[in-house]
Order: C-alpha cells, then structure tokens, then sequence
C-alpha cells in the first residue's frame, strides 16, 4: 500500500483536530480444540490457548501506534461461541468458563474478551441452554467478558422462546449488577444475522467459518465526517456524499494499514476492516453531530432517518474501495450513552426508542446502550428486542438489541459508565403491554426473502 506525503500530513490533521482513531484491534481465537467434558480441564485449555496465541497482542499493537501516530483505543479478544465448545461438560453452570476467559484477557492485557456466546436462532442445544442461564452470573463475576446471543436470521425466522428468555437474563443481569449501575447489561446484546468476524463489542466473538486466529480491525472517525461535512453546508446531496466517500476511504486505508502490520508482526492471518463509525462521549466525536451539520436542527427529528441512511451508505462505499477485505459491521453506530450528541438529543425529547428503531432500519446495528426504566419488565424487553429482531429479518442485515434497565432508576434520571461506555439519559418506554404477544411461544417463520437459492 503505498501513502503519500499529503495523505500523511491530512491523516496527522485527523489525529490532532478531528478525534479520529483506530477504535480496536481484535484477534478472534479458534477454541474449538479446547473442548472436554471435564470443565476444569476446559478452563484450563481455554486459559493455556487464549494467553499463548495473545500474549504479544497488545505489545504489538502499542508499537504500532507508535510506528504510525495514530491512536488505537482498544485491544481486544474474541473466541469461539462458548455454548459450542462447553456443550459436552457435565456441569451445567458456565459461569467459571466466563471467570477463565476474564483471567486469561487481564493476564495479556486486553479491554475486552467476546464469544461468551451462543447462536439459537433455530433451537437450542444443551450448551446454548446452560450457557444462557449463566450469562447473569458471568456477566457479573467478570469485568472484561462479553456476550451475546443470535435470536434471528433472515433464513430462519426469529426465535421467539430465545427472545422472551433473553428479556428475562437482560432483567436478571441489570440485577445482579445493580451497584454498578446494571453494567453487566452493557456488555450482552442480543442479535439478528450476526456477523462471524465482528471485532466490536459486545457482539464480537470467532465463527466456525474463521481461522486458527485472525486479526480483525475496527475503525472510527466521526469527528473526521462531520469536519467534512462543516465544510460544505451549502452542498446538495450528490456532492455530500461524494465528500463522506472520499474522507471513508482515507479512513478505512489506515485501518488497513495497520491491520496489516500487525498481522505480520504476530504471523497471524489478516482478516478484515469494519467500517463502523464508531462515537465516543468525547465532544465532536458524535453520529448525532454529524446528521445535524447536515441540517437537522436536532437529532431524532423529520428527516434523521434519510440523513442517517445517506451517511450509512456513503461510508459502505468509500471504505469498500479502500479495502478488499471489508466485514463485521460496517456503516454508523448509534449507541445512545456514547454519543454526547444523542445523549443531548434524548434529554430535550428529540429522540425516543420509536424513532431510534426507525434509525437502526438504515443503520449499522440496533438499538445501541439505551438505558429504561428499572421497572420495565421483561416481557416489554422482549417485544423491544423483537421489533429489532424483524427489522433485521426482513432487510437481511444485521440489527441487535443491548439495553440496560436499571434498577431504581426512572424516566428523567441519568446512569454513568465512564470511560467509552459514557453516560445515558433512563429513556421512556411505551406503557400498554405486549405479554400476550410474547409469550405465544414458538418462532416468527422465515420471510420470502429467505428462498433465494
């Protein structure tokens, strides 16, 4: 690949004025290996593979960021679904295979560790039941675990037992975690079409279709956009997009860059860059700022859906011309406490669970840390996430749900996080009932779409 001198002085620019960073750096690791019916042998398995194959992550990522000037936020892990691995143990509580794999991230020094997971989207197996009743416990025994779940897909429907089971583990873990302002609930989100090669969390953990080990790469830039958007606030859409395209680009070439070398470093294959606009609570580093230097007084008002879907595309195709190796999620993120944009948005009414869902049909993701009451219950959690579930279904893309009702918090009261998981608005939920709906029990078929051989 070869950069110019221009490109080095503007990607310089970037860094210092506009907040652009490399979100993460994700080696996925295949645990397959490590399956066994003893679970301490499993953990240690599990232990002894993650710290050999990362024990050089992190060094490596951190001389990169020295080699090239540019920040990367995040180093990170993801391993295979844990429920395909721990199927055959006789112990039914998981909850010690989430301690190991917390152990094994700190010894190597990475943020996060995804694939505390499990694909039901059809049915369950018996390691995808227990691993889902452990997720409550894992989730708060551990500082660094992610997890999350597949409930739907566009060729099989949408697994409506899973749904209203994860309404209940979302309410079980907002509990168990309620001192830390129902944490454990920021790190779990629930899926339609999920991605094999994700290297964001919660949702990241290594698919079957993955090699041994893998380094994947998360990009950002936000801040980057909306400076060129500023730029151009008489320009008609055509040009608009053009401009995100050319700056998307830019972006994804330096994620790749940086993918690449530390792939070669470590002798571990390169897998892909995703493209997603990443926000961060930080001013200017904000999805919601973006659609209003484009003329929306605020975001969530007429208009944000069409905004957010012409800046969705024009970074798809800016950065697959920059990268052969485009995957994960690629497009906008629009996580609520971590946009200090929506956050303001949310505060002065502007933005509301309806009109984020609308956003997420045009979108990278879902509905993204939003924060609700604690009394929601977990019958309304799981129509929440059905909605999600059939936006992606039918569209054939991947959506998700990662809320967080927190305990003794109401309409109007603010939880914190800190660091990038930032602060949220506790944001109204509708008050009539979907009980009845939800437990019908059963799966929402497959749609049309789905016969396409």
């Amino acid at each position: 690949m070869l950069i110019n001198p221009d490109e080095i002085i503007e990607t310089i620019k970037m860094i210092e004025m506009e907040n652009f960073d490399i979100r993460t750096v994700t080696m996925g690791i295949n645990l397959r290996d490590c399956a066994d019916s003893n679970i301490k042998v499993l953990n240690q398995k599990i232990y002894d593979k993650i710290t050999t194959y990362a024990k050089n992550l992190v060094e490596t990522v951190e001389e990169m960021e020295i080699k090239y000037g540019v920040p990367i936020v995040n180093k990170r892990i993801s391993v295979t679904p844990i429920s395909t691995i721990a199927g055959t143990c006789q112990e039914t509580d998981y909850s010690s295979i989430a301690e190991t794999m917390d152990k094994a991230a700190k010894e190597v020094g990475v943020d996060f560790i995804g694939g505390f997971s499990g694909l039901v989207h059809k049915g369950y197996t018996k390691g995808e039941k227990n691993l889902i009743k452990s997720i409550p416990a894992a989730l708060s025994k551990t500082d660094r675990v992610c997890s999350s779940i597949n409930v739907a897909t566009t060729n099989a429907g949408i697994n409506m037992d899973a749904v209203l089971e994860m309404g209940d583990v979302i309410k079980k873990t907002a509990d168990l975690t309620k001192d830390n302002g129902a944490i454990g609930c920021a790190k779990l989100v629930v899926f339609a079409n999920v991605p094999e090669d994700n290297p964001f969390m919660a949702g990241a953990f290594h698919g079957v279709g993955e090699p041994e080990a893998v380094i994947n790469v998360g990009v950002s830039g936000p801040g980057v956009v909306k400076n060129v958007v500023d730029k151009i606030p008489e320009a008609d859409f055509s040009e608009l997009a053009a401009s995100i395209k050319r700056t998307a680009f830019k972006i994804t070439r330096m994620g790749e860059l940086v993918g690449n070398s530390v792939s070669e470093e470590l002798d571990v294959p390169f897998g892909i860059v995703d493209l997603s606009l990443a926000p961060t609570p930080a001013i200017g580093d904000s999805i919601a700022n973006i659609l209003e230097s484009m003329g929306l007084e605020r975001c969530g008002t007429h208009g944000t859906t069409a905004a957010l879907a012409l800046l969705n595309d024009a970074v798809k195709k800016g950065g697959a011309m920059a990268s052969s190796h485009v995957g994960g999620l690629s497009g906008a993120f629009i996580p609520v406490s971590e946009d200090q944009g929506m956050i303001e948005a949310a505060e002065v009414g502007a933005l509301s669970i309806s009109k984020l869902e609308a956003m997420t049909s045009v979108c990278s993701v879902g509905l993204d840390m939003i924060a609700v009451p604690g009394s929601t219950s977990k019958e309304t959690l799981a129509a929440i996430i059905a909605d999600e579930m059939a936006i992606g279904m039918i569209n054939k893309k991947t959506t998700a749900v990662r809320i967080i009702p927190v305990p003794g918090k109401g309409v109007g009261d603010y939880v914190e996080f800190g660091g990038l998981l930032g602060r949220a608005p506790i944001i109204d939920v509708n008050q009539f009932n979907s009980d009845k709906f939800v437990n019908r029990g059963g799966r929402i078929p497959a749609p049309l779409q789905a016969l396409n051989n």
